[in-house]
């Protein structure tokens, strides 16, 4: 908003003088805006009070998670055993969802990255869902005598479902703000 600095004190000068005999009592002058001015919204304003940066932080959280759980999983099991250690589904998920929740928490400062963070989240939703099959098949046709790979695999599982859920969410928020953007 604009600011200036007026001396808005009333002075003698200003008073109209007193008639003989009667007294008045004193005007009362205060300052009353005649015009609002409205305030400059920022690019994608509407978009960052909803706060896509607390869903970028989570979606980075969970992909540590996702890259721990991988770690482990690489650790602890044979290539052959599984498929979701086979094609490295929890390392590449984690990746893509840290760097999706970066570019989610860029958008404050570089409101161009709009089109970059709807596309990564596109596809982080794309990955996910894959990634799930393949932990669902491997869950189909899993031998019980494992039993803490198969509730690792479940966490995954599950990691990969809220993942999917922030994803979602963020790509509905930006689709909505590229619509409100565009002429």
């Amino acid at each position: 908003m604009a600011c200036a600095k007026i001396d808005m004190d009333i002075h003698e000068a200003d008073v109209a003088p007193h008639r003989a005999g009667l007294a008045e009592p004193p005007l009362v002058r205060c300052y009353q805006a005649t015009e609002l001015v409205p305030d400059n919204k920022g690019p994608l304003h509407d978009l960052l009070q909803k706060q896509p940066a607390v869903l970028g932080s989570l979606q980075i959280m969970s992909g540590l998670l996702s890259v721990g759980l991988g770690i482990l999983f690489a650790a602890t099991q044979g290539m052959e055993e599984s498929l979701f250690t086979l094609f490295r589904v929890s390392p590449l998920t984690g990746t893509l969802f840290i760097m999706a929740g970066v570019v989610s928490n860029l958008l404050f400062k570089y409101p161009v990255l709009l089109t970059v963070s709807l596309m990564v989240n596109c596809g982080c939703i794309i990955v996910a869902v894959v990634s799930a099959c393949l932990i669902i098949v491997d869950l189909v046709h899993w031998s019980l005598e494992n039993d803490q790979h198969l509730r690792m695999e479940v966490l995954e599982l599950s990691v990969l479902g809220l993942e999917v859920f922030l994803s979602a969410i963020l790509c509905f928020w930006f689709t909505k703000e590229k619509r409100a953007k565009a002429p």
